[in-house]
């Protein structure tokens, strides 16, 4: 019997510590040069990896900047391009997809919509450094998808963002729900939100962000982003991970 007990005892001490029980995604859209760098300097400080995602176009003269104004926000402000993508993953960033041109596809006809979707996969595939699309997430713009378009798209990618809830559930399933908020300052709404999910059972929060300070739509404060990265961390129960992260950490799990 006293054998018995410290077998026990041994191998519960051997065991892996419960996995975590609340996963927080902070996915930053567009490619607002300024803001990208300032996160992923903020998510380096706390040794974490920022979720960035860009638009294949956007840094080009063809790209239309109209298509990110909503209600006054100022997007008006330069995007980065693939030689400031390619460096911060380097330094370990994780950096998609976020369409081709930043059209609603949903306005437009299915194999219109199809197109711009491989468009956006060719432009990727040639310009992001690494880019395995088997192995990386499609985050349509304004989260704006049906089934039709959802499918297709999971055809192709490992996962997709889009419209939803902002809680998923664990184990995660390859399309990732999120929420938004804009066209103003988004500190308080996230505060709210992370603190109703850090009250819940757990699951995994997607949040789609877009630019800091006076960039892009909806803009988070630096400030509140290294605070609330900060008090996350600290969490023994969160766990703080890009969206493609956790679809690739799943999907080993099933192998």
């Amino acid at each position: 019997m006293i054998r018995r007990r410290f077998v026990q005892s041994a191998l519960s001490l051997a065991a892996p510590p419960p996995s975590k029980t609340h996963i927080v995604s902070l996915s930053f859209d567009d490619g607002f040069k300024k803001s990208f760098y300032k996160i992923a300097e903020i998510h380096e400080s706390l040794g974490l990896r920022a979720c960035l995602n860009v638009i294949a176009i956007g840094h080009t003269a063809q790209f239309d900047i109209g298509r990110l104004s909503s209600g006054g926000a100022n997007t008006n402000v330069p995007l980065g391009g693939f030689d400031d993508w390619n460096k911060l993953k380097r330094r370990g960033h994780e950096v998609m997809a976020h369409t081709y041109d930043h059209a609603r596809l949903i306005e437009l006809p299915l194999a219109q919509a199809k197109e711009l979707i491989d468009k956006c996969t060719a432009y990727f595939e040639r310009n992001l450094e690494g880019f395995k699309t088997g192995e990386s997430i499609y985050s349509f713009a304004y989260n704006a998808s049906n089934a039709e378009l959802d499918e297709y798209a999971l055809s192709k990618y490992l996962g997709i963002r889009t419209r939803g809830g902002a809680v998923n559930p664990l184990p995660p399933r390859r399309r990732a729900g999120c929420v938004s908020f804009g066209p103003g300052n988004c500190d308080a709404f996230v505060a709210a939100e992370i603190d109703k999910f850090l009250a819940s059972a757990g699951g995994w929060f997607v949040f789609n962000a877009h630019g800091l300070d006076e960039e892009g739509w909806g803009p988070m404060s630096s400030a509140f982003l290294t605070s609330l990265l900060t008090r996350l961390s600290k969490l023994p129960h969160v766990e703080l991970l890009p969206v493609g992260a956790v679809l690739q950490r799943e999907a080993k799990l099933k192998l």
